[in-house]
């Protein structure tokens, strides 16, 4: 068995995403990242690896068990990774996030960096 295999595929056969394009997109939009570095969709994971993904939104963080080169099904899959992602927010929280007044125009750098501040999310 390989020691590595193309970061796409892995997130693609975790189901992560539904097709491997969707994750080689995702990779080239900047929405995947191994062991915090933005990741190309040809870059290797390995075992051990921490692979955060964006999806709606939001990261989920997961660390690589098992290298599947297949996609399989879903209980196959999940034990193919540790799932390190915090808990969403309840909707109650989500409303207690500020939000922007419609019109306000686009927002500054600064503004962009307190937004995600506010929203856990670490600096690029």
């Amino acid at each position: 068995m390989a020691e590595s295999l193309r970061v796409d595929v892995w997130i693609w056969a975790v189901r992560c995403t539904k097709t491997r394009s969707a994750a080689t997109a995702a990779c080239r939009a900047g929405h995947v990242r191994i062991n915090d570095q933005t990741a190309k969709a040809a870059q290797p994971v390995r075992i051990g690896d921490e692979v955060r993904v964006r999806l709606h939104g939001f990261d989920r963080i997961l660390v690589v068990r098992q290298l599947l080169p297949k996609r399989v099904g879903a209980e196959l899959a999940a034990a193919a990774y540790e799932d390190r992602t915090p808990a969403r927010p309840t909707p109650m929280e989500a409303q207690l996030v500020p939000r922007r007044d419609r019109g306000a125009g686009r927002p500054t750098k600064r503004d962009r960096r307190e937004i995600d501040r506010l929203r856990g999310r670490e600096p690029r």
